[in-house]
């Protein structure tokens, strides 16, 4: 009988101990894995083990117990989440902002003043918020990004097809042969000049689907903040993913 018959599923997961603490850690399998591999999300601090398809799973439970310590550390530089709800502290286009509650009553969110104080106001039943949160987030990002597309269309005579807003976690925008633009809504939650930023990279790519000399050339024409949006991604961007 096959050797794939016999062995026994795999399990979604396995739970390795460090110092007292279980490190829940997800299991998948990759026809083209060569070795076991172990990664931590920086974003998310999900933690994958990957293993070539004959590995034997206590193989890669022996594997993660022996780097428990190294998963332990690179879990803890992994930021706070941060839950969309009342009095939670969120950045909106760059500035700290802190959810409002102002009532139960089903009503408009929106960025105001609250005896100076930025808020992003909501009405809604307290297990709405987060998902209220979002939709205007969502909304705002999309409206913003919409806005930096029109300002460089006629600067580049093209528009793209159609643009979509995601949750990324590995790239912040994109653009695909066909001209559709996509973005990630978190962009909303950066400076302003960082969403304008990518949006001037990915309509460049309507022009050079490339990172050519060429395309870097007619960036840097489009956009005067290239270095110090690239800087603030680099220093900030993983932090993005730590909200909602």
């Amino acid at each position: 009988m096959p050797l794939a018959l016999l062995r026994r599923p795999d399990p979604d997961h396995l739970e390795v101990q460090h110092e007292g603490a279980s490190l829940r850690i997800a299991l998948r399998r990759r026809p083209t894995a060569r070795r076991i591999t172990l990664r931590v999300s920086s974003a998310t601090g999900e933690v994958v083990i990957t293993l070539p398809t004959r590995t034997p799973v206590n193989t890669a439970e022996r594997f993660a117990t022996s780097h428990a310590g190294w998963i332990a550390a690179r879990l803890a530089r992994v930021p706070v989440r941060v839950v969309f709800e009342p009095d939670a502290s969120l950045p909106l286009r760059g500035e700290p902002h802190r959810v409002h509650l102002r009532g139960t009553r089903s009503g408009a969110v929106r960025a105001e003043r609250d005896g100076g104080e930025p808020v992003i106001s909501v009405s809604c039943d307290p297990a709405h918020v987060a998902r209220r949160i979002r939709d205007y987030l969502t909304r705002e990002a999309k409206r913003d990004l919409a806005e930096a597309v029109e300002r460089y269309a006629p600067l580049l005579g093209q528009r793209p097809v159609r643009m979509t807003l995601r949750d990324t976690r590995s790239r912040w925008g994109s653009c695909t042969a066909r001209g559709e633009l996509n973005f990630s809504w978190r962009l909303i939650l950066a400076p302003p000049m960082v969403l304008d930023y990518l949006v001037a990279h990915e309509m460049a790519h309507l022009r050079e689907m490339n990172h050519s000399a060429r395309f870097w050339a007619l960036l840097r024409d489009l956009c005067p903040h290239v270095d110090a949006a690239e800087a603030w991604l680099k220093r900030n961007g993983t932090s993005l993913h730590r909200y909602g």
